[in-house]
């Protein structure tokens, strides 16, 4: 167990953090009984932004809300892991927090120790995994050898209950970078969100931690892959969402990668390295939009500002799957669902038409005609307005059984 303290006043580092429980405590005081309302307020104030609250997201739940909430996700261990139950098992080390606070004791956090053998089984079929009921350690507020500690995960924990609230996502380096003064370095971060992950028993991806496109790309050797092609996905969210629904091997083996937007360096470099290697076709996945279609095009053409880089960046093979254009009316997608062009939408659409690898590309200028004179824009996730899984069931093999691409 944590080592025992008397209680002091907190450390500099996470002191922010730990003000908002002293005002919680001052608010519990007295009170009988401790709600998840109270614990998802705390969350709130810790996350730094304003958050749906619970009566909110069961209102969300209710009606179907496509915001991840209550989508089913399979675990490595093949467990189901609704976004619900996460948001729920932090709701409970809070709750736990705050009726500490209400009855004037000093919180702590239980976490299972993951660095003794003790704690550690060998199977065949799995290797190393740590046994049921394990030694346990205590992360207490009131210590100054763990107060940081205890304050830094009960950010991280806010920071993670927001994002799977709004189905978004971050990099653990994302993370370090919200709070660099209360984390001090980028292994502390990552230390930490092994320890969540571990205490409240759901594998990271659930947590909403992504991984990102290592620097080294050129270091990355003895690539091999039974992938039939390459789908390139401009957001995150149906990254994600494509991976629950286990679109990578239901249909055909495949590589996803995304930039989670416009694409940084790495991916790009990435991407390339992956064609050098396979020789496999590669598709892109993006909105209607003309902030989508640039996007494919920095992948497939290149950008001005790393043009003297073009020929280990570009993917001049690239074709682009979706979502088109001319998709919205084949599809009778409903008008409700799209988005009308912004004037700055309209700009970026006339610089796309009169880029010099449009003219070589008459079809991809078809497609910008047709959103020019719609002046309406699509997210990919209009397709979900047609069943929730259509894009994973039915409009990706479509495209990719009858060369739906352009």
């Amino acid at each position: 167990m944590g080592t025992q303290c008397s209680a002091v006043l907190p450390p500099p580092e996470g002191r922010h953090v730990l003000l908002e429980l002293m005002m919680s405590s001052q608010f519990l005081a007295g009170k009988r009984q401790i709600s998840k309302k109270s614990a998802s307020t705390l969350l709130r104030r810790l996350g730094g932004c304003a958050l749906p609250t619970m009566e909110e997201r069961g209102a969300e739940v209710l009606a179907g809300h496509e915001d991840g909430s209550e989508e089913t996700r399979t675990s490595a261990h093949g467990r189901h892991v609704p976004s619900s139950e996460v948001l729920e098992a932090i709701e409970n080390v809070v709750l736990d927090v705050l009726e500490s606070l209400a009855k004037k004791q000093a919180p702590v956090l239980t976490l299972a120790n993951r660095s003794v053998w003790r704690n550690i089984e060998f199977k065949d079929s799995v290797g190393l995994q740590m046994i049921p009921h394990s030694t346990t350690k205590q992360i207490r507020s009131d210590c100054p050898a763990t107060a940081p500690k205890f304050a830094m995960m009960l950010k991280i924990l806010s920071m993670i209950y927001r994002m799977v609230q709004s189905n978004s996502y971050a990099t653990k380096r994302d993370i370090y970078y919200s709070d660099t003064l209360l984390f001090g370095s980028q292994s502390v971060v990552d230390n930490l969100i092994n320890e969540i992950s571990c205490m409240l028993q759901i594998p990271r991806r659930f947590l909403h931690v992504a991984v990102t496109v290592p620097s080294n790309v050129h270091g990355i050797k003895n690539l091999y892959s039974h992938a039939k092609f390459i789908l390139i996905v401009e957001k995150d969210a149906t990254f994600q969402r494509l991976l629950d629904d286990e679109f990578c091997i239901k249909l055909a083996p495949c590589i996803m990668i995304t930039g989670r937007g416009v694409p940084d360096l790495n991916t790009r470099l990435l991407v390339r390295k992956l064609w050098d290697t396979f020789q496999i076709p590669v598709f892109t996945l993006v909105d209607a939009d003309p902030h989508g279609v640039e996007i494919m095009c920095i992948y497939k053409y290149g950008s001005v500002s790393m043009s003297f880089e073009a020929h280990q960046l570009t993917v001049p093979c690239i074709k682009w799957l979706g979502l088109l254009p001319s998709d919205i009316k084949r599809l009778n997608i409903r008008e409700d669902v799209l988005i009308p062009f912004t004037k700055q939408d309209q700009n970026k659409l006339a610089s796309l038409q009169k880029r010099p690898y449009i003219a070589c590309q008459p079809v991809w200028k078809k497609e910008l005609e047709i959103m020019a004179a719609s002046q309406m824009k699509a997210e990919i996730q209009v397709l979900a307005s047609l069943s929730s899984d259509y894009l994973s069931r039915v409009y990706l093999p479509n495209k990719l059984q009858f060369c739906g691409w352009i």
